[in-house]
Formats: structure tokens, C-alpha cells, sequence
């Protein structure tokens, strides 16, 4: 191998390496909680709270280390192996820039946080009867992770914006809990090799078919209530239909055995496609009704 090949191989392998960190180390969706928090901005035309959407940004990467590596204390505190180690060390500096945007926020915001918070530790800890939390739950695990990311990027900017907690603002958080719930489908496919069998997750019990049939229904639904608003925009309208018809398209693709970064980088970057779409057509959205 010559000297350029061989540094086109190492330079290559660097940034391999750098994509996993990026991937396992949750920076990756802590940008598409962001991408979310933004639609939700653009979608109500509400003014941007830089302080809470930094705030979710970077505790969205503590949180979520700290469920993937942490949830035993002792294990967290230890960390023996190089690379998570790293891992560490980023969650806890995330950690320390979200202490700092969090003073900035209002009361509302808050209770808002809290009730996340106890929500999240539920879910991680083995606080529950016979050491289980949410997460070992299998049949219900995907919607309290659906619950967790409407309620974070739907009310939290609601409640730090001080508007009122309308009618629209509900069918947002409705809709937004659906969306995640078909982004989960990929996810709970994926990880059938891997489940324990007691879980009972929607694969388990239903099959990868109708685990499909139920994100690709799901989707309509998503879509189709967005009717149900008081006051719709052009751009709401285009931006749901064009991602419902790529979530749809998403469920006939998703498979048993999938690509490394199928679900961990392309699905996951669906939120950010959506604030994409959101942000591209902003400028010609009109009220339809």
C-alpha cells in the first residue's frame, strides 16, 4: 500500500471512528430533539427560547447516555474502557452547559422539566417492583419514550413562551407523539435479535408485518388530524404530508436485519429532514382556514 493510499485509509478510518462517537455518544439525537423543538417554533410562530432549546440539546446527550451506559451508578461512576470514558466526559459537560441554560427559563417551564425528569428516572431506574423500570417493559416502553419527546418538544416551548395551552397545541401534541411512535417501529425491529423474549415488545407479539402495518396506520393518523386544527398553514400542511408519505415509505423499507446505520443515523435524521422541510417552506405558508 503506498504512503497515499495508506493515508487515505487512516484519514478515512478517523472519520469513521469520529461518526460512531457521534452516533453512540447521542449527538446525533440530540439534534433531532432540537430539530423538533424548532418545528414546533415554526409551526406556531412563536419566538425562538435559545435558552431551552440549548438547555434540551445538551441534556438530551446526558440524559441519554446515562440510560444507554449509566443506569447502574457504580457503572457510570467507573468507567474502565477508554472510549466510554470519553462518552463520560462529554455527558458531563453537556450536563453542565444545560445547568446553565436552565436558570434562564420560567417558572412553568420549570414543572414542565421536573415531571420529565421523574418521567425519565422511572424509566431508566429500577425503581419499580422486582428492581424493573419502564424501559424493561417492553409492551409499553415505546410510548413513554413517545410521551417524553411530545411533551419536550411540543409543551416545553409552549409553556416558555407563555402562550395559551390551546386546541392547536393539543393536536400538535398528539401528532407529535404519533410521529415518534412510527420513528420507533425501525428501532423495536432492529433490536428483535436482541430482546429477551419476557419483554413482549410489538414485534414480539405481533409480528414484524403488523408492526409495519401499525406505523404505516399510524402515519395516516398523524397526517389526517392535522385537519382537526383551528388554524392550519400551507407550509404545516405540505411539511406533514411530504414526511407522512417518507414515514410510509420508511415502513415498507424497514426490515428484520438491517444496515448498521439504518435506524441509528437515517431514521433518526428524519426529524431534522422534517425541521428542513418546515424552515424551506415557512416563508410561503399562509393561513388556510
Amino acid at each position: 500500500m503506498g504512503y497515499k493510499h495508506f493515508g487515505y485509509f487512516c484519514s478515512m478510518k478517523g472519520l469513521q471512528r469520529f461518526f460512531d462517537f457521534y452516533l453512540d455518544a447521542s449527538v446525533h439525537v440530540a439534534f433531532a430533539v432540537l430539530s423538533l423543538v424548532l418545528v414546533t417554533y415554526l409551526t406556531f410562530n412563536i419566538p425562538t427560547d435559545h435558552h431551552l432549546y440549548w438547555f434540551l440539546f445538551f441534556s438530551s446527550v446526558a440524559c441519554y447516555n446515562f440510560i444507554k451506559y449509566g443506569v447502574e451508578a457504580e457503572k457510570y461512576v467507573k468507567v474502565a474502557n477508554t472510549y466510554h470514558r470519553s462518552i463520560q466526559f462529554l455527558s458531563l459537560f453537556c450536563l453542565a452547559i444545560a445547568a446553565y441554560h436552565v436558570w434562564f427559563l420560567n417558572f412553568e417551564t420549570y414543572i414542565g422539566i421536573t415531571v420529565l425528569l421523574v418521567l425519565t428516572g422511572i424509566y431508566a431506574l429500577p425503581v419499580l417492583p422486582v428492581s424493573k423500570n419502564l424501559r424493561s417493559w417492553g409492551g409499553i416502553k415505546i410510548f413513554v419514550v413517545a410521551m417524553v419527546w411530545s411533551a419536550a418538544t411540543v409543551i416545553l416551548p409552549i409553556l416558555s413562551s407563555d402562550i395559551p395551552f390551546s386546541w392547536d397545541v393539543r393536536v400538535e401534541t398528539f401528532q407529535r407523539f404519533l410521529f415518534v411512535l412510527v420513528l420507533m417501529v425501525p428501532f423495536e425491529i432492529r433490536d428483535l435479535v436482541y430482546d429477551a423474549p419476557e419483554l413482549k415488545t410489538f414485534p414480539q407479539r405481533y409480528g414484524v408485518t403488523n408492526t409495519k402495518i401499525f406505523g404505516a396506520f399510524t402515519t395516516l393518523v398523524f397526517f389526517f388530524i392535522t385537519f382537526l386544527k383551528d388554524d392550519i398553514t400551507m407550509t404545516e400542511l405540505i411539511a406533514k404530508g411530504l414526511i407522512s408519505l417518507f414515514l410510509g415509505v420508511l415502513m415498507f423499507v424497514t426490515k428484520r436485519n438491517q444496515r448498521k446505520y439504518f435506524a441509528s443515523f437515517w431514521v433518526e435524521s428524519i426529524p431534522l429532514w422534517y425541521w428542513t422541510l418546515m424552515l424551506g417552506l415557512s416563508q410561503g405558508g399562509q393561513g388556510l382556514f
